[in-house]
């Protein structure tokens, strides 16, 4: 028989959908799969209407067979089937698609989900197959027709013979290649996880007879093969249940298993919107970080549904970076989907959907903060950086978002506390919001500037995580308070009359101070000063980067020479004081060792490193044993 040609444009299209279209080879089956499943609601749906059509909808079902010999995969259904005009119009012109004029068809009353839209779905098959067979008996005929093609050198239809209505799909798999294994499609184990993966909540049955091994006599350890029909997929999903038909149970066995977590979510956020846009939502938060989460590999985003029918794995737009952990689903019917259903196309249905998920996230955190305060601080501990990492990023774009969803270390309480509890707390001739940066909170405390603060009996937030300081710098100030680190050098805590003091010592003592910086060449300036209590030095810092922002550009793999401006400021009231004042009249040499001394000690206790240690070793022994 005489083949039939594609028409020209259709043939460039296939070749173009066998190459180009269809990224991922896996999704034929899923594409094969949803015209069935469409197969089998047209058949419905007009059965409900046309009393010559007698169908059982438990009776509808879709089925998969495999032939390892002879290298073939069939797909059946005993849905609507196609009349040769069909077989032509749909098979035969690439881009027709029979789905999209049932759809069209239909009055704005009538309601049924068909998932092929734009008919070339069915042709991703020959990315795995040499020749496609479809034999077909359509329910307003008795004649069955056989449409077969083995590419883009086209098509043939002849009558053919079939007993029931429906449609069956073979294809011929092609052989294995170094690049691809394309046997894996003749095998039980593959075909039933690509069901589980892309279709596991098509509406219909899919079914396939599975090899079971079971052990027939335990103490010869024999075992007997039995086949069995076994139904692959799940049909109804479980965020189209109702809430009260799902326990807590369901969506933790549910989440465990669909994402791979050996622990039960910390959250369940279940979320259905019907509006401009519909979808239904399923989300969870773990109740730990996974182990690639804090890498580059490291992938966010949402399962996407469309019908029931898997479009991506991970859409990434649908999540914000600072909501990266949060796994789940989204289920929407109003998706404007590309040709090859694998990615989307530039649509305000997903950016509505993915706005109101932020915002339901974020409400949902909110809530636990206020109700469950435990829980919330486990789920901090594990994704709090992250929240941090929202307020800074994007030029702040996102800091009154989350600004009370972030807690710090409260050196008044000894517990993590958010910043609003801070201010509500605050004393009345308390300015601004103080906080120390340091490693851990047993450095912190041992800081010289803490001192002056903590005199005032004021309440200072630790920051030990190296977002934390961008993150408070980020967010500038909170209910008309602004933050202020204690390592500034302006704290202004000192009264007048220290202030005036202060400024007689460094004014009587201009000449010591411009020396020892002189010989400083890493600090701006060297003070007296009135702020530190028993330490006799420290490091202070002037402008936007401090000592610990400092640190963490250092660490970074490029060079990005951002250097904290700093002050060595020297304790007026400390002993040590009057010893350099008294050196620096008599023995210029030893004032010049202390010089050294006291500013590898207050780089010692800012977390700096020393260049030079085995000389300030040397110098502390030469000045000991004096």
């Amino acid at each position: 028989m005489a083949k039939k040609a594609f028409k020209s444009e259709s043939k460039r299209l296939l070749d173009l959908m066998i190459n180009s279209i269809y990224t991922n080879k896996d999704i034929f089956l899923r594409e094969l799969i949803s015209n069935s499943s469409d197969a089998l609601d047209k058949l419905y749906y007009r059965s409900l209407t046309d009393k010559k059509i007698k169908v059982k909808k438990d009776k509808l079902e879709i089925n998969l067979s495999f032939d390892k010999d002879n290298r073939t995969l069939t797909i059946t259904d005993n849905g609507c089937g196609m009349t040769k005009e069909e077989l032509e119009s749909n098979l035969g012109t690439i881009a027709k698609s029979g789905s999209l004029n049932f759809k069209e068809n239909m009055t704005k009353d009538e309601k049924i989900d068909i998932i092929g839209q734009f008919g070339v779905g069915f042709y991703s098959a020959f990315m795995v197959s040499d020749k496609i067979t479809v034999i077909s008996k359509s329910v307003d005929s008795d004649e069955a027709f056989i449409w077969e093609s083995e590419g883009v050198d086209g098509y043939t239809i002849k009558e053919g013979k079939k007993k029931d209505v429906g449609t069956e799909i073979t294809l011929k798999i092609k052989e294995d290649t170094e690049e691809y294994e394309y046997s894996k499609y003749l095998e039980e184990y593959e075909l039933k996880k690509l069901v589980k993966k892309y279709s596991d909540y098509i509406a219909f049955p899919i079914k396939m007879e599975c090899t079971h091994h079971e052990m027939v006599d335990e103490e010869k350890k024999e075992y007997k093969d039995t086949k069995e029909i076994e139904t692959l997929n799940s049909m109804v999903p479980i965020w189209k249940k109702p809430k009260k038909d799902v326990t807590e149970e369901d969506y933790n066995n549910f989440y465990m298993d669909k994402f791979s977590d050996y622990d039960n979510p910390l959250k369940v956020i279940s979320s259905s919107v019907e509006g401009i846009t519909s979808y239904k939502a399923l989300l969870f938060i773990p109740s730990h970080a996974p182990y690639d989460y804090y890498t580059q590999e490291y992938e966010k985003g949402l399962a996407l549904y469309s019908n029931g029918v898997m479009i991506m794995e991970k859409c990434a737009d649908l999540l914000p970076d600072y909501f990266s952990f949060v796994k789940g689903i989204v289920d929407s019917e109003d998706l404007s989907l590309n040709i090859s259903r694998e990615l989307l196309q530039e649509s305000q249905s997903l950016k509505l959907i993915a706005k109101n998920i932020e915002s339901k996230i974020r409400k949902e955190l909110e809530s636990m903060l206020k109700e469950d305060r435990e829980q919330y601080i486990s789920f901090f501990k594990t994704f709090g950086v992250q929240l941090k990492y929202g307020v800074y990023n994007n030029y702040a774009a996102d800091k009154d978002k989350l600004r009370d969803l972030i807690m710090f270390y409260s050196a008044k309480h000894k517990k993590l506390i958010t910043i609003s509890e801070y201010v509500q707390e605050m004393k009345e001739d308390q300015e601004s919001i103080y906080y120390a940066s340091g490693a851990s909170i047993e450095k912190i405390n041992s800081l010289p500037q803490v001192e002056q603060v903590r005199e005032k009996d004021y309440d200072i937030l630790y920051l030990t995580e190296y977002v934390d300081e961008f993150c408070v710098t980020a967010i500038q100030e909170y209910d008309s308070k602004k933050f202020k680190n204690v390592s500034d050098e302006n704290l202004d805590l000192e009264t007048e009359e220290e202030k005036e003091a202060t400024k007689k010592a460094n004014e009587d003592n201009s000449d010591l101070l411009k020396d020892m910086c002189e010989k400083l060449d890493e600090v701006s300036e060297v003070r007296f000063s009135n702020k530190l209590k028993t330490h006799p030095v420290c490091l202070t810092t002037k402008g936007d980067v401090s000592i610990e922002m400092q640190k963490v550009f250092d660490a970074m793999p490029n060079d990005m020479g951002i250097k904290a401006e700093t002050i060595l400021e020297i304790n007026e009231k400390h002993p040590i004081s009057k010893k350099l004042k008294n050196l620096y009249k008599k023995d210029k040499d030893e004032f010049d060792k202390y010089t050294k001394i006291l500013y590898s000690e207050a780089r010692m206790i800012a977390g700096l490193p020393i260049d030079n240690p085995t000389e300030i070793s040397k110098l502390i022994c030469e000045v000991i044993s004096k």
